[in-house]
C-alpha cells in the first residue's frame, strides 16, 4: 500500500501535471499567488511546501487541495495533465497493464507519433477550437507522450497490453483518422499507417520481447481505457476518455487516477477476466492476419 509520506512526496508532480494542463508558467502561479517563481520551481522539484501555500496554489489552479495532496481519488480533464501524470507514474513502474483501443501507445511504432500530430488536429473542429491554444498545447502533448514512451524504452517495465480485435477492424477499414470525412487519396495512405501499426502488434507476438504480453480480446470492452501500474506492493488505476487512435480525444472527457483499493481490486478482476479469454500467441498473430487478409485495402478503397 502506498504511504502518506510518499503521496505527499510527489506533490510537486502533481503541481507540475496540474499547471502544464492549465497552460500556465511556474511564472503565472508566481504572480498570481504571492509565492516567489524560485520557490515554485523547488516545489515543484519536490521539496517540501507548507499547507497554507499549497492551498493557495490549488485554489489559483482550480483543483482540489486532496487531489495535489494524492489523497483518495485525482480527477483532471486535461489530456495534458492526465499523460503527464502517466508519464511521472511509469517512470517508476514495475509493471503496466494497459486497456487501450486500438491500440497501446507504449507499443506503437514511430511512425505512429509521426502521424499523430496530423490525427489529433483533424479530431478537433475548428469552429469550437481555439486553433492557435489548441496547437500549443498538442506540442505539450506530443512532447509528454515521446517522453513516455523513450522512458518506457530505456526502462523496459513489464507490460500487459489488451486490445480490442472489433476495434482493429475498425482501425484497419477506416485508417488512423481523427474524423470521418478524410478524403481519398489521403485515407489510403491513413490506412497502411493502421495496417502497419497492426502488423507491429503481429511483430510483438511473435518475436515476444521480455517483459510484453499481448491479448487480442474478442469479448465486449468498456467504453473507457484504464491502466493499472504496479511498483512494488504500491499500485494505482487511471481511468481515461482521452484516445490516441481512431477518432481520436484529448478534447473532452474527465479522468482519473486512484489507489483506492475497491477500485484497484475491480479493474484487476476486469483485466485478469478479459486476459484470461483474449486470444494470445499463434491464435492472436492468426486473428490479426485475418482482419488484414479481409480487409485489403484495394477492396476498402472501393468500398469508400
Amino acid at each position: 500500500m502506498h504511504s502518506q509520506f510518499d503521496s505527499i512526496l510527489q506533490v510537486g508532480e502533481r503541481l507540475r501535471s496540474y499547471r502544464l494542463g492549465r497552460g500556465l508558467t511556474p511564472d503565472d502561479v508566481a504572480k498570481h499567488t504571492g509565492v516567489s517563481r524560485a520557490a515554485i520551481y523547488r516545489y515543484e522539484s519536490g521539496q517540501p511546501i507548507r499547507v497554507d501555500v499549497l492551498g493557495k496554489i490549488a485554489d489559483f489552479l482550480d483543483v482540489s487541495l486532496s487531489t495535489l495532496l494524492g489523497v483518495g481519488s485525482e480527477y483532471t480533464a486535461s489530456a495534458l495533465t492526465f499523460f503527464e501524470r502517466m508519464r511521472q507514474i511509469e517512470a517508476t513502474a514495475d509493471h503496466i497493464s494497459v486497456l487501450f483501443g486500438p491500440v497501446s501507445y507504449l507499443l506503437t511504432t514511430d511512425a505512429f507519433d509521426d502521424a499523430l500530430r496530423d490525427i489529433l488536429q483533424e479530431s478537433a473542429p475548428k469552429e469550437v477550437v481555439d486553433c492557435e491554444h489548441f496547437r500549443e498545447e498538442l506540442d505539450q502533448i506530443l512532447e509528454v507522450l515521446r517522453a513516455r514512451k523513450r522512458a518506457y524504452r530505456a526502462r523496459r517495465p513489464g507490460i500487459l497490453s489488451l486490445v480490442s480485435s472489433a476495434e482493429l477492424e475498425q482501425f484497419a477499414t477506416l485508417g488512423f483518422v481523427g474524423t470521418h470525412d478524410v478524403r481519398e487519396p489521403e485515407r489510403c495512405r491513413r490506412r497502411e499507417i493502421a495496417r502497419a501499426e497492426i502488423r507491429n502488434i503481429m511483430t510483438l507476438i511473435t518475436e515476444q520481447p521480455i517483459g510484453v504480453q499481448i491479448g487480442i480480446v474478442e469479448d465486449s470492452m468498456p467504453g473507457t481505457s484504464f491502466q493499472l501500474f504496479r511498483q512494488g506492493k504500491h499500485a494505482q488505476v487511471a481511468v481515461s476518455p482521452f484516445r490516441l487512435g481512431l477518432y481520436a480525444n484529448v478534447r473532452i472527457g474527465v479522468a482519473s487516477i486512484s489507489s483506492d483499493q475497491e477500485s484497484l481490486a475491480l479493474h484487476q478482476r476486469a483485466t485478469e477476466g478479459l486476459w484470461k479469454r483474449s486470444l494470445k500467441g499463434v491464435e492472436a498473430f492468426k486473428r490479426l492476419e485475418r482482419i488484414l487478409v479481409e480487409c485489403p485495402p484495394e477492396v476498402v478503397h472501393q468500398l469508400g
